[in-house]
């Protein structure tokens, strides 16, 4: 096994804190001094001096995990909480995310975040970084700012996403985060309820037949989808039903019409996201000849989850819940007496969610 295979596989099994995988390494600043805190990241180690004081964050997803881990009042800035406020301020209540520091229009570029100049910017391939808008992690180096990738944009070798199980990316970065931030306890604490409320999950009773599921994001001529190493594959694994697209090794991916029509699914779940309303992507779907005679689009057998909700970060788990809780009343599963541990029900941007009301 390659130096490189041996850190992935040991980061596979939950190691977090490492120090010897010959990998590349980050500082927050200069040399590490021996309380330094160092962690493995994407195959690479991430070293800060001491906790992490100032710490920038993009998207609803990254910022939930920021927020669980413990570290709120480490995030000096943060972009692209629009979208996903209302949900996080439901989810975090006590961390006055109303009060957090937005920069920046949708997407984060060089210039905001050389304004800010963090100590550490906490992004991802497609989540941040990106070559087309010359914000890369090397560039950010060379500017004295740290950078940390969310673990489930870690790059394969052909370029794809995705280099260890949902789960395990989940539970590294808040570890992670919590470590590098100086809140590891909390961390913990946060990593222990979610593993409690998956095995509730996996133990609930299921039918003989395993459902299937499909995740639309949004789609006109190709649909965009999530495979095996996206955030949906951890949470439809969890509630007990199969992805139909979890054959594809990536993360965030597009597929062709043929392959919901080939799946059948029993529900189609769509992500609560800008550019494609919940109505558009029922319209799309009760018109395409692909996907128009399918026995979910003519039943309506549809469920619209928030955006920070499917991506990865701790609301995976409240996600799963809601997922089990749409099979149940759909009457495709059997009742398992759980119960949401987040109630979603009064959020105003979710239409079409008729069913959970």
């Amino acid at each position: 096994m390659t130096p490189r295979l041996a850190c992935l596989a040991a980061l596979a099994l939950g190691a977090t804190i490492l120090t010897a995988c010959g990998a590349e390494e980050t500082t927050a600043s200069g040399a590490a001094g021996t309380d330094a805190i160092t962690v493995e990241n994407c195959g690479e180690k991430v070293t800060v001096d001491e906790p992490l004081t100032e710490l920038y964050a993009y998207d609803g997803g990254i910022i939930s995990i920021a927020l669980a881990a413990g570290a709120r009042d480490e995030l000096v800035a943060v972009t692209g909480l629009a979208r996903d406020k209302q949900l996080l301020e439901l989810a975090y209540p006590q961390d006055r995310v109303d009060e957090l520091r937005v920069v920046g229009e949708d997407q984060p570029t060089l210039e905001t975040v050389l304004a800010v100049k963090p100590q550490m910017m906490f992004a991802g391939w497609g989540y941040g970084f990106d070559e087309s808008r010359n914000l890369l992690p090397e560039t950010l180096h060379e500017q004295d700012i740290a950078t940390y990738l969310l673990s489930e944009t870690c790059r394969q070798e052909d370029g794809d996403r995705g280099t260890m199980d949902a789960w395990t990316a989940l539970r590294t970065d808040l570890l992670n985060i919590g470590e590098l931030t100086g809140h590891r306890e909390t961390a913990e604490k946060v990593v222990t309820d979610i593993e409690e409320r998956r095995e509730a999950l996996e133990s609930a009773p299921n039918p003989a037949k395993e459902p299937t599921a499909f995740l639309f994001d949004s789609g006109t001529d190709a649909i965009f989808t999530s495979g095996s190493f996206g955030g949906p594959q951890a949470i439809f694994d969890t509630a007990g039903v199969t992805n139909a697209t979890g054959d594809v090794e990536d993360t965030w991916t597009e597929v062709g019409w043929e392959r919901i029509a080939a799946a059948n699914p029993d529900v189609i779940y769509f992500v609560d996201y800008p550019g494609q309303s919940y109505e558009e992507k029922v319209k799309v779907l009760k018109s395409n000849p692909a996907s128009r005679d399918l026995p979910a689009v003519k039943e309506n057998r549809f469920v619209n989850l928030p955006y920070a909700m499917w991506v990865s970060g701790p609301l995976n788990i409240d996600a799963a819940e809601w997922v089990r809780r749409s099979l149940e009343h759909f009457g495709i599963v059997p009742d398992s007496g759980i119960e949401p541990t987040l109630d979603i029900t009064d959020l105003t941007n979710l239409d079409g969610n008729e069913w959970l009301r």
